[in-house]
């Protein structure tokens, strides 16, 4: 029953800190138009890079980080299960992508997904920024970058901890990412996908 309730506590607090728009705020407080209205109207770091500018991009990318890796270093040092771990990371990416302050409408998840890998194990972490880093050098395009990277990632997680809980929660993690991006998806199939740095 104590197990339950903490990972209740836990799960719920990492929502609640997910909810947090750092894109919003950061666009607020630098005088920048808010991201929801121009671009591809999404609250993340690829979309403020495009019409606030490299600071602001930064600032909302590191922010969206935070909101999975903090929640989920203090679940590991609590000694938390595996599982409710796991399911920190998980509510912390809801909370993103379905923000409580923001009427439910929120972001993608890249960064959140990212602080939360890290947080679980950092060479695994590390590896999906590469990947990531590797792809959008290359191709120019956030949106495959990620794809791919993301896809990698539950197989990557596998291999290091051989656990069934953190694999398979991060695996649901990927297809709700993979689920946000849907109509990138599609403008990537038509070859109309904004580049990065480009307005869309």
């Amino acid at each position: 029953m104590e197990l339950n309730f903490n990972t209740l506590l836990f799960t719920g607090i990492a929502y609640l800190i997910g909810s947090f728009s750092t894109a919003i705020a950061t666009c607020k407080v630098m005088g920048i138009e808010d991201p929801r209205n121009t671009g591809s109207n999404n609250p993340g770091a690829t979309n403020v890079l495009r019409h606030g500018g490299k600071k602001a991009a930064i600032i909302t990318l590191i922010g969206d980080a935070l909101k999975g890796l903090i929640p989920v270093l203090v679940a590991i040092q609590l000694q938390a299960t595996p599982l409710t771990i796991a399911l920190v990371g998980l509510f912390a990416l809801l909370g993103h992508i379905f923000p409580i302050y923001y009427g439910f409408k929120g972001g993608k998840g890249v960064a959140t997904y990212y602080g939360v890998i890290l947080a679980i194990n950092w060479q695994v972490g590390l590896i999906a920024l590469t990947i990531w880093l590797v792809i959008a050098k290359l191709l120019k395009t956030s949106s495959l970058a990620a794809l791919i990277s993301i896809f990698i990632t539950p197989i990557t997680l596998w291999f290091f901890t051989q656990s069934i809980e953190l694999t398979a929660v991060i695996t649901l993690m990927s297809i709700f990412v993979f689920w946000r991006h849907k109509k990138n998806i599609q403008s990537l199939l038509q070859g109309s996908e904004a580049k990065i740095g480009k307005k869309s």
